[in-house]
């Protein structure tokens, strides 16, 4: 039976993330996962988890300056110092709340310099997250929506994966941005499954639920089923009003 986790950085997005993960526990989520928490204090976060009984799957590094249209760090040639502060600062969180995995935001960039400083960054978090047992995640976003975005592919996260060589970093397979950047969902999956450290859901092309839009989860699910995936499915999807109005979806997809 499939499990599904609440992405908190689009669902509850009113409410504080203390609340919002108990929140998810009473909707029937069965983990959560989160965007950038650090305006909140670990301890709370620690204490929610534990009060719902659920885990936080994950966080992701800072953007950067989003005044300036940063969207992260990781892959900015010269900007090391910065990528590795915020780097250190998600995996020193995720140790306080116990979050299972850390996603390494790249940034816009393009190019040899970037792809090296990606390459450079990505080893310096692979091992400080290995002393932890912190897994590194990153993801290809599609460049319609995040335009300029160094990592777009599946297969340049394989290659970067590979170059890197580390065990603990893994590939954040989100369906909707590969359904619009490179589409053949199921063949990815299959072929891109032991690399894979989370899988996440959305209704394509507007990121809404994930029972609506051209992409049928009851097939890739049951694919996943059959490639041996047991962990929650990350829900990351805008609800496009209250959240607990709009989630029979996880009943029919279960």
């Amino acid at each position: 039976m499939a499990r599904f986790s609440a992405n908190l950085g689009l669902l509850w997005r009113e409410l504080a993330l203390p609340d919002a993960i108990r929140a998810a526990a009473r909707a029937g989520f069965d983990a959560v996962e989160c965007h950038w928490p650090y305006d909140v204090e670990p301890q709370r976060v620690r204490d929610a988890l534990a009060d719902a009984g659920l885990s936080m799957l994950g966080l992701n590094t800072i953007r950067g300056k989003v005044e300036d249209g940063e969207a992260g760090l990781a892959a900015l040639a010269g900007r090391e110092a910065d990528a590795r502060a915020a780097i250190d600062q998600a995996i020193d969180y995720a140790i306080a709340i116990g979050a299972q995995n850390v996603h390494v935001m790249a940034g816009n960039a393009e190019g040899a310099a970037a792809r090296q400083a990606f390459l450079s960054n990505l080893a310096y978090a692979s091992a400080r997250a290995a002393v932890h047992g912190i897994t590194i995640l990153i993801e290809p976003l599609n460049r319609r929506d995040w335009p300029g975005y160094f990592l777009s592919t599946t297969d340049q996260a394989a290659e970067i994966i590979g170059a890197v060589g580390a065990a603990n970093l893994r590939l954040m397979f989100d369906c909707y941005h590969v359904q619009i950047s490179e589409g053949d969902l199921t063949r990815r999956l299959q072929a891109l499954m032991p690399i894979i450290g989370h899988i996440q859901i959305a209704g394509v092309p507007e990121r809404g639920r994930p029972d609506r839009g051209e992409v049928n989860y009851r097939h890739i699910i049951d694919v996943l089923e059959t490639l041996g995936y047991n962990w929650p499915i990350g829900a990351e999807y805008h609800p496009g009003g209250r959240t607990e109005d709009g989630l029979d979806w996880i009943a029919a997809l279960r």
